[in-house]
């Protein structure tokens, strides 16, 4: 019997409800995708493990029970690039506030995170290393509806990128950022520690499931001494200096969402064959502009890649 490949995800939703960082869209983001999964790309709702911070009611009924805190989401992730073969489809989307970490003061630039519910970020690193574990024959596609989500695979080729065009925004919605400094803070109170190195308060709150970049700091050179082509592939809600929006129309009677998760979901129900990766995200900027917004999501991975399928979808299939 010819072996079936296996498709698995971990999708996370991050609403933050009752602090001052609270979103209202990110949750409903990756329950309407665990719907098109299934649907529309062949996974199996058994393969799907998603981590929420509220007792959202999935497309079955039941309620999430695993909060994405950092180290909840990186065991998952880590779970299922474990369990990926040759052959093998991952996806992990990810809803909620990102951020930049300054680099060091002789070092120019910034690093991306993903910002889970008890602020132990994932970096840039934390991502590649996942990417290198990666078999041969493997893809892995990262969506990341969070401000400064390009270039959140550390050092992988950028294939659509920053963008000089910029709307006049008139739309009312908030950014998913957290100011590097709002973290700071956060932390700050939480450890006691008068010292403005991130990494020591993320050391001292969550040790051992702090983030690679501040666990093991030569780590970030060994990843990529011997870089090639890979299997990772990045489809970011906005460049590296941009917000991605969060959108509240609860008032008038809509439904909270993501604008990129629901750009990148419109163009998938609008065109029900094969797209590549390169034309779900240009297709998701025309959305994203006709709608007035002032985001330009990205894409990062190999030249391959860029032309391949989005997700391998196996059959064009009407949503």
């Amino acid at each position: 019997m010819a072996k079936v490949n296996k498709r698995l995800a971990v999708l996370v939703g991050c609403n933050y409800p009752n602090t001052q960082y609270e979103l209202h869209g990110c949750i409903n983001d990756v329950v309407a995708m665990k719907d098109l999964l299934v649907k529309r790309f062949g996974f199996d709702p058994t393969n799907i493990e998603l981590l929420t911070d509220a007792s959202a009611v999935t497309g079955e009924g039941s309620s999430s029970v695993v909060l994405p805190t950092g180290e909840n989401i990186k065991a998952a992730l880590s779970k299922m690039v474990s369990q990926a073969e040759a052959g093998d489809v991952l996806y992990f989307h990810y809803s909620g506030h990102g951020t930049r970490i300054p680099k060091p003061a002789h070092i120019f630039g910034h690093d991306e995170a993903i910002v889970p519910c008890d602020f132990n970020l994932i970096t840039d690193v934390d991502f590649r290393q996942l990417v290198n574990q990666l078999p041969k024959g493997a893809s892995f596609t990262i969506l990341s509806d969070s401000c400064h989500s390009g270039g959140l695979i550390d050092k992988e080729k950028e294939q659509i990128g920053p963008s000089t065009y910029r709307a006049a925004s008139s739309l009312s919605y908030k950014a998913k950022n957290i100011p590097f400094e709002s973290i700071l803070e956060h932390l700050t109170t939480l450890t006691g520690i008068n010292t403005s190195d991130i990494g020591t308060h993320l050391l001292e709150s969550f040790g051992a499931n702090a983030s690679l970049k501040f666990l093991t700091p030569q780590l970030e050179s060994e990843l990529f001494d011997f870089l090639k082509a890979d299997e990772g592939i990045l489809l970011s809600g906005c460049q590296a200096d941009e917000t991605s929006a969060d959108m509240n129309p609860m008032e008038s009677g809509g439904k909270a969402y993501g604008a990129f998760s629901n750009a990148v979901q419109t163009v998938l129900k609008e065109n029900s064959g094969r797209l590549s990766n390169k034309e779900v995200v240009m297709m998701a900027r025309k959305v994203l502009e006709a709608q007035g917004f002032d985001q330009h999501p990205c894409l990062y991975c190999s030249d391959e890649n860029a032309d391949a399928t989005f997700l391998c979808q196996p059959e064009a299939k009407p949503y």
